[in-house]
């Protein structure tokens, strides 16, 4: 199983290096490593500080490590903290964060690659968010006495680790030092199949949406302007053309109540113009837009990245992309603030989003004329919202504190 491991990886980067020269994200991942470990070891061979090294699979991962790397920092501020990614999505956005001191791609999972890597890292803790388990990386950190540790973990039955042929992968799991689960189910798995170092922490996400939701405001004069006349406002969180799709009739609708912030879950032309054909006439996008401007629109499209978290606090409402497709994107940054919140029906696979379902929070519709019904039960039933929007933040606090747990075995281990 290791030699199949090892040469689907292989299979699976010169896939990505075949694919280059036509899809950007396979471009960019194998621009990124190459002479990536010459980079990493040049980069750090004069650092003599105590290091951690942190590894988030994309961009979603790293906001969901965020409020643990944050605290370390607090905690450490003599460490240095080295981030790598797996996927260009993540690292082109990320590699400038102030909160790391250093930022790599990650090099291909092979025994050559973790030794020389490590070699050049040295770390004191490694500390793996949610997904990614490397095979090498762990068993080599293994060897190391290195502890490693996953965090926000969360396991499905269906999942290889717990079929009968999994054994292999079982073992990749065992080489963690600790792992901690957003639930009890995903605790109860693992026991089940032998692991015992594992505790209940609880997301991460959720202090990163707290934290995110009582941190001073923004200073974002173009979407006040927008949002001053009082009107309630819907925002459209990682849009895809689906949701464009079922989105169109309430847009058509509501255009004269209601204000629309929509930010494509990618920023490209063909996504802009799909939105702008959605409400011709009444939409104005935000690097052309002024304060004037704004004031006569009735839909604000969204066409940079990282601005999406910050607009929630302006909204009433929230719809959030991806639902129709391979799956949704992250609720807990609409929840933080209250939203009642509508998605397609495919959630199943987000604990938060069954939850918030569960406890009339979120809204799963199928087609334009369900949302329209869901949303109007809402949008002419004020006291209805306000409820929503008190179990909501209920909701959210509540699950909070998971930064804080894993924290407290941190500081345990480095002490010893």
């Amino acid at each position: 199983m290791r030699l199949l491991y090892s040469l689907g990886l292989r299979l699976y980067a010169l896939l990505l290096r075949l694919l280059s020269p036509f899809v950007p994200k396979a471009a960019a991942w194998a621009a990124g490593r190459r002479g990536l470990l010459g980079r990493i070891r040049g980069e750090l061979r004069h650092e003599a500080a105590p290091m951690v090294w942190f590894h988030c699979a994309s961009l979603g991962e790293f906001e969901q490590g965020r409020p643990l790397m944050e605290a370390y920092r607090a905690e450490y501020p003599d460490h240095k903290l080295v981030l790598t990614f797996f996927s260009p999505s993540g690292y082109e956005v990320r590699h400038n964060w102030p909160g790391a001191d250093y930022v790599f791609y990650l090099p291909l999972d092979t025994a050559a690659n973790a030794r020389t890597f490590l070699d050049a890292v040295r770390p004191q803790l490694a500390v793996f968010v949610k997904y990614e388990f490397w095979y090498y990386f762990l068993r080599e950190l293994q060897r190391r006495e290195i502890p490693a540790i996953c965090v926000s973990a969360i396991f499905r039955p269906k999942q290889v680790f717990f079929q009968p042929w999994g054994g292999f992968f079982r073992r990749i799991l065992g080489s963690f030092t600790h792992i901690f689960t957003q639930n009890q189910a995903s605790a109860g798995l693992l026991r089940g199949a032998g692991l015992s170092r594992v505790s209940v922490a609880g997301d991460t996400r959720f202090d990163t949406v707290v934290h995110t939701a009582s941190a001073p405001p923004r200073a974002l004069p173009l979407i006040e302007a927008f949002t001053d006349d009082w009107c309630p406002v819907l925002i459209v969180g990682s849009s895809w053309a689906e949701d464009i799709a079922v989105l169109t009739p309430l847009f058509e609708q509501y255009q004269q109540e209601l204000r629309f912030i929509v930010a494509p879950h990618e920023v490209t032309e063909a996504n802009l113009r799909r939105v702008e054909t959605a409400l011709p006439g009444q939409v104005v996008r935000y690097s052309q837009a002024t304060e004037a401007t704004v004031a006569d629109a009735r839909l604000l499209l969204i066409d940079n990245v990282g601005l999406l978290s910050s607009l929630y606090r302006f909204g009433h409402f929230a719809y959030v992309g991806g639902a129709f497709g391979k799956g949704l994107h992250n609720t807990l940054e609409a929840a933080a603030f209250g939203l009642p919140l509508f998605f397609g029906p495919t959630y199943h696979k987000f604990q938060e989003a069954e939850e918030l379902v569960a406890l009339g929070c979120a809204f799963p519709i199928a087609s334009a004329d369900e949302l329209l019904k869901a949303f109007g039960g809402l949008y002419y039933r004020e006291e209805a919202r306000l409820q929503v929007q008190d179990q909501s933040l209920d909701y959210v606090h509540d699950h909070s504190g998971a930064t804080r747990k894993i924290m407290r075995w941190v500081e345990g281990e480095l002490v010893k």
